[in-house]
């Protein structure tokens, strides 16, 4: 299966950029529009490594004025406001957000944030209070462009979420969370950074993306044109995730179109609840409950309804002209293939620090959770359901 060495695309007002070695379009970007200081926002991990910080810099030139490489999976709202004192400092025309979701949620809100104008402190008392509300800013926020480097999907996202009180700090015991929304004027995809990550960190993020693609499809709100890319993005992704660990540059090339395309005005449902719920107990990369609980969802869901069976079968080349449970077996045989070809946990048992005795109140979550709304017309889980589903992958 071919694909394209390079290309460009317009999406929602936001230049998508795809190709290696395409950092180097970043001067280009950034001159168009006027943009003279850029602040890259990343982790530790990115920021000390070389081989993705070289080419930035180098395509940045002087417009990039500092780096700061605080930001951390777990998304605290401290973490932004120390974002917010590094703009301070120096006042950037814009924000280049390099690495994983956490690293491009956190730059989101911290442009957002920051136009807002509020102070932690007053954010925090708001938390306590009950009155919490996203942030509004009274300034346009400070323009983003995003470099992802693992398969996770923040990118074509304009929102994202972090953390203002922990669960022991929460007057309900739960975690709470806000976040605003801004668009990023262009997102750089290119294999070459997405090959510097470990593989365990791609591993899990690979099916917290694929994950979108199946969703997509089987959501009451599916339509044909979210069809047309979702499947296409599953069967660039099945063929492509499972040989990422080995010396294969047009696999990496694959899966980063596919995690593209599979993004596409996509449409998030149960598993993602799922993970949402596991993520406000436990501080878990969402991919591996993803790749965990879908062959699971993927039972109930074909136990229940036809969980549109017929166009996922398109999108993994199983045989249509075979009986609905044959068919529906068969997808999730390729679920547990793509999943298996990762090496990453099969059982939530083997997660640290999940208790079992907790996943009814996950479960509670999970089914609260607004993309639970998005499950299949005529499927409508209960506690009971979903708690029959992570005890299943228990």
């Amino acid at each position: 299966m071919t694909v394209s060495s390079s290309f460009e695309f317009e999406y929602r007002g936001s230049e998508l950029i795809f190709g290696r070695g395409c950092t180097e379009k970043l001067e280009t970007i950034l001159a168009d529009r006027n943009i003279k200081d850029a602040l890259i926002v990343c982790g530790s991990n990115v920021g000390a490594n070389e081989v993705v910080m070289a080419p930035l810099r180098r395509n940045l030139g002087d417009r990039l004025v500092e780096v700061f490489d605080e930001t951390t999976p777990e998304k605290d709202v401290e973490t932004v406001y120390d974002g917010i004192e590094a703009m301070e400092a120096v006042n950037p025309d814009a924000l280049i957000a390099v690495g994983g979701g956490s690293s491009l949620d956190i730059a989101r809100q911290m442009s957002v944030f920051a136009a807002a104008g509020r102070s932690l402190s007053d954010i925090r008392r708001a938390a306590r209070e009950g009155t919490l509300k996203p942030p509004e800013p009274d300034i346009a926020p400070t323009p983003i462009v995003v470099v992802p480097t693992t398969f996770a999907g923040a990118d074509l996202s304009s929102g994202g979420s972090v953390t203002v009180l922990e669960a022991e700090e929460s007057p309900t015991g739960q975690p709470i969370r806000t976040g605003g929304s801004v668009r990023p004027i262009a997102m750089i995809y290119d294999p070459d950074l997405f090959e510097t990550t470990p593989m365990r960190a791609l591993a899990g993020s690979a099916m917290n993306g694929f994950d979108k693609g199946l969703e997509t499809i089987y959501s009451r709100h599916a339509t044909p044109i979210t069809d047309a890319t979702a499947m296409r993005g599953l069967q660039l992704l099945r063929k492509s995730l499972p040989g990422l660990d080995g010396d294969n540059p047009t696999a990496m090339e694959q899966a980063v179109i596919g995690i593209i395309l599979v993004q596409f005005e996509r449409r998030g449902s149960i598993i993602h609840a799922i993970g949402h719920g596991f993520a406000r107990r436990y501080p878990v990369q969402q991919g591996i409950v993803h790749a965990i609980v879908a062959p699971h969802v993927l039972r109930y869901l074909f136990r229940n309804v036809d969980g549109r069976r017929r166009q996922l079968a398109q999108a993994f080349d199983v045989d249509e002209d075979v009986p609905d449970n044959e068919v529906s077996a068969a997808i999730v045989d390729e679920v547990v293939a793509v999943r298996d070809g990762l090496a990453v946990p099969t059982r939530l048992r083997d997660v640290d620090g999940i208790d079992e005795r907790e996943l009814e109140t996950v479960a509670e979550f999970a089914l609260e959770d607004a993309l639970m709304s998005q499950a299949p017309a005529g499927l409508k889980p209960t506690v009971e359901d979903v708690e029959s589903i992570l005890r299943e992958a228990w």
